[in-house]
């Protein structure tokens, strides 16, 4: 089948192409390749795309409307995986307006594409910061996320509403997923991780937020790829069992559904960290700071609903998985040493 991945020129984008195209999909991908990070590597991870022949990317910005609406109009596509965003927690209490721009005006421009070519299913990418100030664990898509405490998890939980909407008047079929911290080769610079092994590598001070009393739930890109492409196999369907009086904000009568997508175990940010000693040979400096504006102390994802959904729960170890970064990254950056 025809899909169209936006955001292909991102991290998660780039191995669901691949994913898609091995097992015989045709795929147009598209990225308006901004300077939030490095452009350098996401063209890198576009020319390993370009050997595909059931591939094709055109560079467009979905708030670009009339460019998004005249593409679904004319490739009439039967799925769609929505992963073109404006990322970053931090970055949004310095750069608001990108968030709404991307991520608001952005998310509509698909919902009309979607909705008014007649895709099979929307299959987009929320995030695990839509728990918010949540304290009980693990999150659950039952759960209700009412207290955002970021721009960009108010932006993601707003996708959520505006995906419920287009799918209750028009119909349409519609997944969001909630990605728990992602990592892996080929990954993000602005996420932890990165700059921990970037910093370590080069012998500086890597900064440990709120003391290091943070965990979170680490989930491997493969784990990530997996559980998107075997719910995009599988449009969501009104639950017969959803009752109006104790709405279940994951489910509804529209064909609707929200999963999240976790290793469910949660990993301390310092073992975390030692995994990453351990994986480049190196000790870290560390600086013990207060947590930072936007951040919440946890992330646990419940994946129960996936496992009956789709018959697959997330389960990389943390230490195969650094361990492939790091050896991913060593390759990929051989002038540090």
């Amino acid at each position: 089948m025809k899909v169209l991945v936006t955001g292909a020129a991102g991290f998660i984008g780039m191995y669901v192409c691949e994913h898609l195209l091995a097992r015989g999909d045709e795929v147009v991908g598209i990225d308006n390749l901004n300077d939030y990070y490095d452009v350098r590597l996401k063209e890198a991870r576009l020319a390993r795309l370009a050997g595909h022949p059931g591939f094709r990317f055109e560079r467009l910005d979905i708030a670009d409307a009339p460019a998004l609406a005249a593409l679904f109009a004319g490739e009439r596509f039967a799925r769609v995986v929505h992963l073109a965003a404006q990322a970053g927690v931090r970055y949004s209490l310095k750069n608001p307006l990108a968030y709404a721009q991307s991520n608001l005006l952005g998310f509509v421009n698909v919902l009309e594409g979607c909705r008014n070519n007649a895709v099979e299913h929307l299959v987009f990418a929320s995030s695990s910061s839509v728990y918010g100030g949540n304290a009980k664990m693990p999150f659950a898509e039952s759960d209700p996320v009412d207290h955002p405490v970021s721009l960009y998890a108010a932006t993601k939980k707003s996708n959520e509403l505006m995906a419920h909407s287009y799918s209750h008047l028009y119909g349409l079929p519609v997944t969001g997923l909630r990605f728990f911290t992602v990592y892996g080769p080929w990954g993000r610079p602005d996420m932890a991780y990165w700059s921990f092994t970037e910093k370590i590598l080069r012998g500086e001070t890597i900064d440990v937020f709120n003391h290091g009393d943070m965990r979170r739930d680490f989930t491997y890109i493969d784990d990530i790829v997996e559980g998107v492409v075997r719910v995009l196999d599988k449009p969501a369907t009104p639950d017969p069992e959803f009752a109006p009086l104790q709405p279940d904000p994951g489910l509804g009568t529209a064909p609707f559904r929200l999963f999240n997508i976790g290793n469910s175990e949660p990993a301390p940010l310092l073992g975390f960290i030692a995994a990453l000693e351990k994986a480049l040979g190196r000790t870290a400096k560390k600086r013990f700071l207060p947590m930072q504006d936007g951040d919440v102390p946890a992330t646990y994802a419940d994946t129960e609903r996936l496992a009956q959904w789709t018959g697959f729960r997330p389960r990389t170890p943390i230490d195969a998985g650094i361990a492939r970064f790091a050896e991913w990254y060593r390759a990929h950056y051989s002038d540090i040493p």
